[in-house]
Order: structure tokens, then sequence, then C-alpha cells
């Protein structure tokens, strides 16, 4: 089969790469050409910025595909140029959307539901505040995936979407469990904010490529929008001494306020999964409907801790001293 990756050079990019040559399809990726990418020299690479129809249409120069996967699908504008550009042109259409979606609804009670997607929103908090940004990625996210469902109903266009919460994997990007390793590996307290965390319920990367491909394949979840995400369910305590427990060390925690940590500029990398827009999907449908089997959360932590363990300390690491001496001053 004929694929084009839209992205394709960050985090589940690679390993996305390497599953579909490996099934033995022939692969293309479009991206702007900025992030440096190990892809075998036989990808085939195009170069774009997806936000502008006319750099993408002349990326693609009228071209049909088997499959298009979009991993860089962030807005209602990109989704009606990847419409416009690809109707009639690929057999399936498969997005990459975010938990985020229901974060943004009102009056919603955890793990979501795909039949939660429907319904008012949050009203737009003020634009200088921290909960902003996230509000804007959500609402941004929802656009896309409203556009698609328009298409899909309109005009038969044959895309599939898949909502994600947070991604475990070895090509993280923002590093975040290799940001407790290196922290647990020195044996000091990780700092985390006081009061009430979301569970971890993420998702294992490689769980997600691998459902990418079979999608690819079958054509199956066409029409439809899915969560995908671990079975477990972990308080952040029991997650980090699983953490602490594979790399070999004590654990040690200290709580201060969550504004404290603020101010001194120390969150999220100090404490990556305590950040207060974190998802929860159910994922019985993408169990039921497409089949899909989840990787034990601990065999996910097992071979990351493993792999992190090996590696130098992730950029966010330079703040430790101050996260040090913080935690010894204790609560103000």
């Amino acid at each position: 089969m004929r694929v084009l990756i839209l992205g394709g050079t960050r985090n589940l990019g690679p390993a996305l790469v390497a599953e579909l040559t490996g099934r033995g399809h022939r692969v293309a990726v479009c991206n702007r050409g900025i992030t440096r990418d190990e892809l075998p020299p036989e990808i085939e690479r195009l170069r774009a910025d997806r936000g502008d129809r006319g750099q993408l249409a002349r990326a693609l120069g009228g071209r049909d595909f088997d499959a298009v996967v979009d991993t860089t699908l962030y807005t209602g504008p990109e989704a009606e140029g990847a419409v416009e550009l690809l109707d009639g042109r690929v057999g399936h259409y498969v997005a990459l959307s975010s938990g985020q979606v229901y974060l943004v609804r009102q009056g919603l009670r955890r793990p979501y539901r795909e039949e939660h997607y429907e319904g008012r929103l949050l009203p737009e908090p003020p634009r200088d505040s921290r909960d902003w940004p996230e509000w804007k990625y959500g609402v941004d996210k929802r656009a896309a995936e409203d556009v698609l469902a328009a298409a899909i109903a309109d005009r038969g266009f044959p895309a599939t979407v898949l909502r994600l919460p947070m991604i475990h994997g070895e090509r993280d990007h923002y590093q975040r469990l290799h940001n407790y390793v290196a922290r647990i590996l020195d044996g000091g307290p990780l700092l985390l904010p006081d009061g009430p965390h979301a569970p971890v319920r993420h998702v294992d990367g490689a769980d997600v490529v691998r459902v990418i491909a079979d999608l690819v394949e079958t054509g199956s979840g066409m029409g439809g929008a899915w969560n995908l995400g671990q079975d477990e369910t972990v308080p952040i305590d029991d997650c980090l001494a699983l953490v602490a427990r594979l790399a070999g060390r004590p654990l040690a925690i200290v709580r201060l306020p969550r504004e404290r940590l603020l101010e001194a500029d120390l969150l999220p990398a100090c404490s990556p999964f305590s950040g207060l827009w974190m998802s929860e999907l159910d994922n019985r449908r993408s169990k039921e409907e497409l089949k899909v089997v989840y990787t034990p959360f601990a065999a996910t932590l097992e071979r990351l801790v493993r792999h992190y363990v090996a590696l130098p300390p992730p950029p966010g690491y330079a703040q430790r001293p101050r996260e040090l001496a913080l935690a010894a001053a204790g609560p103000a």
C-alpha cells in the first residue's frame, strides 16, 4: 500500500514509519523539514507547511494514496485543507486527535467515553490565564474533528479519528517519564504540587502505532472516532512508586503548593504528570469493536524505565538544584 504520513519525525512518527515499512508498505512523509530525522534513506520526503494549502498541494502533486496518517492535525482550517486536497484521492484517512476534546466540555465525569463528545463547552478563560492555551488546544482539536465529521456525513470522506491521552514512548519529545527517572536516580525527592491529581491513564505509543497500522491495512473504524488508552487507572503515587522500583531507587516525595512551584518556574518538568489538563479515556469501544489489545502499564513502564536509565538526563533536569533547594526549605 502507498501510505503518506503528515508529520512523521517526532514521537510516534519514526516508529510508525518502521512499522509500516516492516509490513511491506511504501511510505512517504510530508513535513516542513525542520525537525532532524533519522528515517531510512528509502523513505520519500515531501516538504510543505501543512497550514499552507498551496504548499501542501504542490508537495503532493496530485498523487493518490491508499492511506494517509495525519499526526499533525490541530485546527479546523487544517482539516478543511486536508479534506479539500485528499477527497477522492485517499482510501483511508486516519487523524490523531486528543482527549483534550473532552476536557473543554462542561459537566463530564471521568473516564470519558466517545458519546461524551457532544454538549456544551466550557467558556473561554482569560487569554492571560494558564488555562487559556489548554482550552484553546482542546477547542481547536474539536474544530478539526467537526470538519472531518461533516465531510464523512456530507461526502463520505473515508476518515477515522483516534483520540489519545498522554503518549508514552522512547521518543517522547516532552521527555515526561524521562524527567521522573532522572530525578529518582539522583536519590533526591520528587517535587509534586499538593492537592488532588488526575489518575494516570495514558497510552503506550507502541500500541498506538500498531493500531494505526492495523487500521491502514484493514480499513476498520472508518467513519468513527475512537478512544485509545491503557486499561489501568493508576494513582500518581502508585505510578511513581513503580517507576522508582523499576529504577532500583527509593522514592521520596515532597509536596508543595502548586502556585509556589509555578512561581518558581519548576512545573511541568519537576512533575510532568501533575498537570490539571489530563484526560482519562474509557477504551472499551476500541477493545470491543476494533479488537485492540493494550500493553499492561507495568510492562510499558519496565521497557521505558530501562531505556531512560541508560540515557543522560533530559534538558528539564537543569533546574534540579533549584528543586532540591526548595525541597530542603520545606513549606513556606
